[in-house]
């Protein structure tokens, strides 16, 4: 916002508040005279015309218009830009919670928000779903670029060596239904590239609102349906593809139960690693991608195991 700006006291009259802004000419740009009371109380805007064409006599109280859309001291940039384009005005007053006028916002705000919104934003986002800032890897020596990206692989990392001790516990399974190994890597890519879509819409979703509890309890709702119909659709692909080649019945069960389950739930991942992370005032573009995949993998393969032991 801008401090510098145009202020008229509801008390002059138009001749005493035309000389008033002679002798204390605002800094920034006029669009809006804004007019207070005794106490920095927003009361009113007086458009241009008004105040140059009014009588001199006229009391600025007179010719004012009293009601004000004005932004609270809260607002984001975000809630800024969405003012400018259900009011139509040129600047807005922004005001504390007694109402007290602080500083304007104009439309130059709006403008420069739309042009910022290119085509590297986006792919930013898309980079920082592995763990990569795309701007500082444009610039980074080899050290710089090993340090910023080497912290994020340690959570893929983690989650192999975990991946690989939960697959551990279920060695007996696996003795007994080779079977069960040779789709583990298609069960796991299902999950993960679902889980990464999830995460990749909900990002984008968070650049034209605010997350709330309520609105994440929705997606969470929608994100649900959409997983169980990815997840059972591509169960059935695989599970049939596994019958015709390996004729196990009881295998094509536990695929079908498990990549639907899996699926489900790494939607549910990705949809809601990024707004519980906004919801918690931390930056999501960078986390959400790998701990996301962490979390999806875990999921799938306690799913897939737990259910071929039960089944098998």
């Amino acid at each position: 916002m801008h401090t510098g700006f145009a202020r008229l006291s509801a008390e002059q009259t138009v001749e005493q508040g035309l000389e008033f802004l002679r002798t204390n000419q605002p800094e920034g740009r006029i669009v809006y005279f804004y007019v207070v009371d005794s106490e920095n109380r927003l009361r009113g805007v007086v458009p241009t015309r008004r105040l140059l064409l009014s009588p001199l006599e006229s009391l600025i109280s007179e010719i004012m218009i009293p009601d004000v859309v004005a932004l609270p001291g809260s607002a984001t940039v975000l809630e800024a830009c969405e003012f400018f384009i259900l009011h139509r005005f040129l600047a807005f007053p922004v005001v504390d919670e007694k109402r007290r006028l602080i500083g304007v916002v104009d439309v130059e705000l709006y403008t420069k928000e739309l042009s910022d919104l290119d085509s590297n934003a986006y792919k930013d986002d898309l980079f920082q779903l592995i763990g990569v800032h795309l701007t500082q890897q444009q610039q980074a020596s080899p050290l710089f670029a090993f340090r910023k990206r080497f912290p994020w692989l340690i959570t893929n990392i983690a989650g192999g060596i975990l991946a690989a001790f939960l697959v551990g516990i279920f060695e007996k399974e696996l003795d007994e239904t080779v079977a069960l190994a040779l789709f583990i890597p298609v069960v796991l890519a299902l999950s993960e590239s679902v889980s990464i879509q999830s995460v990749s819409l909900a990002l984008q979703a968070l650049h034209g609102e605010r997350p709330s509890w309520w609105a994440l309890a929705i997606k969470l709702r929608a994100e649900v349906a959409t997983g169980l119909l990815l997840g059972a659709t591509s169960a059935l692909c695989v599970a049939a593809a596994a019958f015709f080649w390996l004729g196990h019945l009881e295998l094509m069960v536990v695929l079908l139960s498990g990549i639907a389950g899996s699926v489900a739930c790494s939607a549910v991942i990705g949809v809601t690693m990024p707004n519980l992370l906004r919801l918690l005032q931390r930056d999501p573009r960078v986390a959400s991608g790998p701990v996301a995949l962490a979390a999806a993998d875990m999921v799938t393969l306690l799913l897939y195991f737990n259910l071929a032991r039960w089944i098998l």
